[in-house]
């Protein structure tokens, strides 16, 4: 299944990389894709979870900073967490049908 799923390291979970077309693949093909998809989509919203602890963090330490450079650094990494929270629910309700 490698050869469909490629590691990406911002979410750090493997996404669909498909070099064809969707209706391309045979439907044993588009069966196994799906499968392996479905073990990764479910691991989702572990990594959501994950993430926004890391936001409550920041968020505690922004609370606290009295640094206005650290604040503006504190803003920018969780500004990043959350555009990772808004990939991964995309990724989440994406979901191929077998043609």
């Amino acid at each position: 299944m490698n050869k469909y799923f490629t590691y990406d390291p911002r979410l750090h979970i493997h996404l669909p990389h498909l070099l064809e077309e969707w209706p391309a693949y045979p439907s044993r093909i588009q069966e196994a894709i799906l499968l392996e998809w479905e073990k990764i989509r479910g691991t989702i919203p572990d990594r959501i979870s994950e993430i926004e602890e890391d936001i409550e963090e920041l968020q505690a330490s922004l609370g606290q900073e009295e640094n206005f450079e650290e604040s503006c650094r504190l803003n920018s990494e969780i500004s990043e967490r959350a555009s990772r929270i808004n990939d991964l629910w995309i990724w989440y309700r994406t979901m191929p049908e077998i043609q």
